[in-house]
């Protein structure tokens, strides 16, 4: 990094202001500024005043001195820009500026001659450097295929982690579709369980009413007949003409005793067990009815078993469970 630096000090030192390369047999102007001979010329051949370039400074006569350090500079910068590579390979030990020419095996690291007489690496063990290249190269080499077999097994294991990974998704993803269609069917069950007893509900609350609402219309009926007749009968007893007063009575008195009425009260009882009973039970037993028992005994026994211990404390009739196919 330094030498590159300092290269590129001295190629800013030697690049004319005019074409921007390197010095061709530069002159000097009496202001003291640097240019190639033929880049100078052309710019006072288009102007009719001589001056300078970088200064501005007017001169009477055209006087060029050749400037021959600058020209041997400028060779010298030449020759080490062309190969700056080289100067750049060839490291120098920071404590001595030498050339480093040795590897000391026992520090690792690169040394000059002076290193390797100093105390500091007295009884250390040093090789060529290309010697020493060569050594660790094979070291290297070494590692790189442990490396790359090493990858090929990771990159083999990582395979099979993401088969089962798939694996085990693809697994998931058909559990649950199963999950949702089974218990859609049992949705399915208990809906229309749900259907049929609301359904058979409203037929036995039909059934019960209909006579007693038959029967509710004959009362009203026969309550408004009944507020008719008091209503004619106060009437009746306003009058004050006794002649009238006692031939109506008489009239209604053969009415009131030719329409005599039993009143009846119609009443049902209705047939709650049902309705009311385990409803969680007679469910089940419908869905254990669709299962195939042959198959999934064990796994109705299993759901049963807890419904079936939670029943045992319920009054009521004694419940007996029936597997079908066993």
């Amino acid at each position: 990094m330094a030498l590159r630096q300092q290269v590129q000090s001295l190629t800013e030192e030697t690049i004319c202001p005019i074409c921007l390369d390197f010095f061709t047999d530069p002159v000097s102007l009496d202001c003291g500024h640097n240019f190639c001979r033929s880049c100078i010329s052309q710019c006072w051949e288009k102007k009719e005043i001589n001056s300078c370039p970088e200064c501005r400074a007017e001169f009477p006569e055209r006087n060029l001195r050749i400037n021959r350090a600058l020209a041997n500079l400028t060779e010298k910068t030449r020759k080490l820009k062309l190969n700056p590579e080289e100067k750049e390979n060839k490291l120098h030990c920071e404590k001595h500026q030498e050339e480093l020419k040795l590897f000391c095996e026992t520090d690792n690291k690169l040394i000059c001659l002076i290193c390797r007489d100093s105390r500091e690496h007295r009884e250390h063990r040093f090789l060529p450097i290309d010697e020493a290249a060569e050594i660790y190269k094979n070291h290297a080499n070494s590692t790189l295929d442990s490396l790359t077999e090493k990858k090929s097994a990771f990159l083999e294991t990582e395979q099979k982690q993401k088969g089962k990974i798939s694996e085990v998704r693809k697994q998931s993803s058909s559990l649950q579709t199963h999950i949702t269609s089974e218990f859609s069917k049992m949705h399915q069950i208990l809906t229309e369980k749900e259907q049929r007893l609301l359904r058979d509900l409203r037929e036995e609350e039909e059934r019960i009413l209909e006579p007693m609402e038959k029967n509710l219309r004959e009362i009203q009926e026969t309550l408004n007949s009944i507020e008719e007749k008091l209503s004619k009968l106060q009437k009746q007893m306003e009058q004050k003409d006794e002649l009238i007063f006692l031939k109506e009575e008489a009239c209604w008195k053969r009415r009131i005793s030719g329409e005599g009425h039993i009143l009846s009260l119609s009443a049902a009882a209705m047939s709650i067990g049902k309705f009311k009973g385990p409803l969680q039970y007679t469910a089940w037993r419908e869905m254990i009815n669709s299962i195939n028992p042959g198959k999934t005994l064990l796994f109705i026994f299993l759901i049963l078993n807890p419904v079936v211990t939670g029943l045992k404390g319920l009054q009521g009739p004694r419940l007996n469970i029936h597997f079908a196919g066993c």
